[in-house]
């Protein structure tokens, strides 16, 4: 490989894993070597990477000795075991985990909104939610413009957000109720295909899901407003890919429809999809496969007087993990 870094890839045989070595080669970050490591069951086979065959590593400390940088794509609990191991061993880690995010020691990045974040990382720094990156897109406009003061959000996410495994999952349902034959869910708690399931994670006390103050806690992180009063729901959609919000944003100063149209044009790595008189507006279907977010819908609220409604649609596993993490690596590398 050419000059550049040494990068290592945790998780590689995953669905963000695999996007993650496929946002490399898209955007030519200069690796030198490349690193696959993931479960022990997948230490020796393979990944592609440039064409070629990377062999899988098992986790372990002195496999890392010379890496750069670790994108790490594996869950929290084992993201809390290998990454102050990797960054031990010397390297930076970006985790797309929900290990960090939340520690006041570890900056929470969306390189568009808070680039400045990742210079004041020690060792680790952490992406946020798919969901929330795909949120706070356009939420960031329209709190430099207005100030935001509440923001309400529903999403509705694809299965390719629960892996490889829910991606299998609404794929053989629909199969089997093309044949007639018994939905079986068996990832997923209710049957996913032709239905909505409206609970992502586990309910806390207060009746809210983990995926539901994710969205909470991490918007108010990431725009620096942890007075900020959001209220989510979470709805799992028989949709193989990208995540879309509904949004509905209160500021302080009035943004009227035109002028959000025009922010949201402006802002780096959103796109402007609104007409609905030739019914355009984003949809998973024509996103999947794209780092922007699209935003579209948008008018003004008509039960709030600074209220603003919008839809928005993100790529979950490119620009909500694998692109965003990526572009991470770029912010670090020019710094």
């Amino acid at each position: 490989m050419a000059s550049g870094l040494t990068v290592a890839v945790v998780g590689a045989t995953g669905a963000a894993g695999q996007t993650t070595l496929k946002i490399l080669e898209e955007r030519k970050f200069p690796v030198r070597e490349l690193r696959a490591f993931a479960s022990e069951r997948s230490v020796g086979k393979t990944v592609t990477f440039r064409g070629e065959p990377v062999t899988i590593r098992r986790v372990e400390a002195l496999a890392f000795k010379g890496v750069d940088i670790a994108f790490c794509s594996a869950g929290s609990a084992q993201a809390r075991e290998f990454a102050p191991m990797i960054v031990k061993a010397g390297a930076t880690v970006i985790d797309k985990s929900n290990a960090f995010r939340m520690d006041s020691d570890v900056p929470l990045v969306v390189p568009e909104i808070n680039a400045d974040a990742a210079r004041r990382h020690h060792g680790i720094l952490a992406c946020p939610n798919c969901t929330t990156i795909v949120t706070v897109m356009p939420l960031k406009p329209l709190h430099d413009a207005g100030r935001l003061t509440r923001v309400i959000a529903t999403s509705f996410q694809s299965v390719s957000g629960a892996g490889v495994n829910g991606i299998a999952e609404l794929r053989e349902q629909a199969l089997a109720w093309a044949k007639g034959e018994a939905l079986t869910p068996r990832h997923f708690p209710h049957q996913i295909a032709f239905n909505l399931i409206p609970a992502i994670d586990r309910f806390g006390p207060d009746g809210y899901t983990g995926e539901e103050m994710k969205l909470v806690n991490e918007t108010r992180k990431i725009l620096d407003a942890p007075a900020l009063r959001v209220a989510p729901t979470t709805v799992r959609v028989p949709v193989f890919t990208s995540h879309s919000i509904s949004v509905t944003a209160e500021t302080e100063v009035k943004i009227t429809a035109a002028r959000a149209r025009d922010l949201f044009e402006r802002f780096p790595g959103l796109k402007l999809w609104d007409d609905p008189a030739q019914q355009r507006y984003p949809m998973p279907i024509a996103v999947e496969g794209q780092d922007d977010c699209f935003v579209g819908r948008i008018r003004e609220d008509l039960s709030s007087p600074n209220g603003l409604s919008f839809w928005v649609v993100g790529d979950q596993l490119r620009k909500g993990a694998a692109t965003n993490a990526v572009q991470i690596a770029e912010l670090l590398v020019r710094s």
